[in-house]
């Protein structure tokens, strides 16, 4: 298939997307998507590649050809090049090195990329993903998609706009023997009448002040904090090695996550993951829904704040220790707490019973009289060694949350989708819906006090917690705005 006909028909591909108020039902075989020819397979850029990113350049790799990456730090970038399982196969069955860039720009302006991925930090995800999609590119882009709430609308329109397939990566959406058995339970109403759930997602770290410390010669810090205001580089000489080699306490790698200037801590961090999987089971991820109610109990952070800003700007700033109840109009109540005696992961009380599950296992009454299994260890069975569980949740029941989709691996869906049509498991319209509730427990959190929401308008009722909605974007990083 030559290079136009190919992308003609991954423009014919998606038609169905533009009325995204109707999602597309195809109830299809799995197909072995990594056998195509060479000449068929979709082209895919990289861009952010380091732990995480090179890891979903990997598996990537085995469904599409990776024709190229791209890293503001050099050391990510060569890493991912030399990468033994990133790039594609020539001819002679020897691996192509896909090309290096700097400059995300770059992998967008290229005709022959049909898709791209995006594995950067936190406050780049918005404007290169509607760059992205201007571009004309499929989009696969890691949690938490947003920084702010003004984002969100940003993100959704241009996705309505464009209608190019977009995947979040909240792998736990395609987590079968846990999170969407739970979720089946809680639809199917095994529990009954769900009146309460705890959603535990641990706290973010604490540190000793940060030193300044040189820039390292690989990264280039000015593109690095993009929109976000400039401020002095800061690291400790102490190295981690969890995922890779980076300084123990900063402001990059890894460590972004615990400033409120590139994230939202655990708040957007594991919330992205079971918050989404708490309003997914209870059906508030469409727009106009969601929480009404946003209290904090609980709410400390590791250094002081006035007006919801952190007064020190060398330490990690967003909360380690949190409560924040979250009302809905139904009347249930969802806590989204740092700590709990069930341990990470979300607790689903109903009338009948209730369930706990986490990315080990699920356990409950409910779940054992379905028949769910559990490993002699506590981890979970595997669905299929679970035959009384099957009658009760049948495999059709699965391929309905998957949007019709056979269930397989989470990126498999994503290519499914693009050769098929349909939106994918992790669609970027309900990880909005969910990022709305991840910010507004961070802002209720900084201000200390309840906030009160309103879903279908999405504005606040009070102009304090309104300006957190927003944030300026420095000159020449903005991000555009898609009427």
């Amino acid at each position: 298939m030559s290079t136009n006909s190919r992308r003609d028909f991954l423009k014919r591909s998606v038609f169905g997307l533009a009325g995204v108020g109707i999602t597309p039902y195809f109830l299809s075989s799995v197909q072995p998507l990594s056998a195509q020819a060479s000449s068929d397979r979709l082209r895919m850029g990289c861009i952010g590649v380091g732990s995480m990113g090179k890891g979903d350049a990997s598996e990537f790799s085995s469904l599409v050809d990776v024709v190229a990456v791209c890293d503001v730090d050099t050391k990510h970038l060569e890493e991912a090049q030399n990468h033994s399982n990133i790039g594609r196969k020539g001819a002679d069955g020897k691996k192509i090195t896909p090309e290096g860039y700097k400059d995300y720009r770059k992998i967008l302006e290229r005709n022959d990329i049909d898709v791209v991925s995006i594995v950067t930090v936190d406050h780049w995800h918005t404007k290169i993903a509607i760059e992205a999609l201007m571009a004309g590119k499929h989009v696969f882009c890691q949690k938490p998609l947003t920084l702010t709430i003004e984002e969100n609308q940003l993100i959704r329109a241009a996705a309505k706009k464009y209608g190019k397939v977009f995947q979040v990566g909240t792998q736990q959406r395609s987590e079968k023997e846990r999170f969407m058995t739970a979720i089946l339970m809680v639809q199917k109403k095994l529990l009954g009448d769900i009146k309460r759930i705890v959603v535990h997602i641990d706290g973010s770290p604490a540190c000793p002040p940060i030193p300044d410390a040189d820039v390292p010669t690989e990264l280039d810090w000015e593109m690095w904090q993009g929109q976000t205001p400039v401020v002095k580089y800061i690291a400790t000489k102490e190295k981690i090695t969890r995922w890779g080699n980076w300084a123990k306490n900063s402001r990059t790698h890894y460590e972004y996550r615990w400033w409120y200037e590139y994230s939202g801590g655990k708040f957007t961090d594991w919330g992205a993951h079971h918050i989404d999987i708490a309003l997914w089971a209870i059906d508030q991820i469409g727009e106009g829904q969601g929480p009404i109610r946003f209290n904090p109990l609980l709410a400390e952070h590791p250094v002081p704040f006035k007006d919801g800003y952190p007064t020190e700007t060398n330490r990690y700033n967003t909360s380690h220790k949190f409560n924040i109840e979250c009302q809905f109009e139904n009347g249930i109540v969802m806590n989204v707490v740092s700590n709990s005696p069930d341990g990470n992961g979300i607790l689903f009380e109903g009338t009948k019973g209730k369930i706990h599950v986490s990315r080990g296992r699920i356990k409950g009454k409910p779940f054992e009289e379905i028949g769910g299994k559990l490993t002699p260890k506590g981890g979970s069975v595997s669905y299929r060694d679970m035959p009384e569980l099957q009658k009760v949740l049948p495999e059709e029941d699965y391929i309905k949350l998957y949007k019709g989709k056979p269930y397989e691996g989470h990126k498999r869906n994503f290519i499914r989708c693009i050769r098929e049509g349909g939106l994918p498991v992790s669609d970027v319209y309900s990880h909005l819906q969910t990022m709305n509730t991840c910010h507004l427990c961070a802002i209720a959190a900084r201000l200390g006090r309840e906030i009160k929401w309103n879903p279908k308008t999405e504005k606040t009722d009070d102009s304090q917690s309104q300006s957190f909605l927003a944030r300026e974007q420095r000159k020449g990083y903005e991000i555009p705005r898609v009427s």
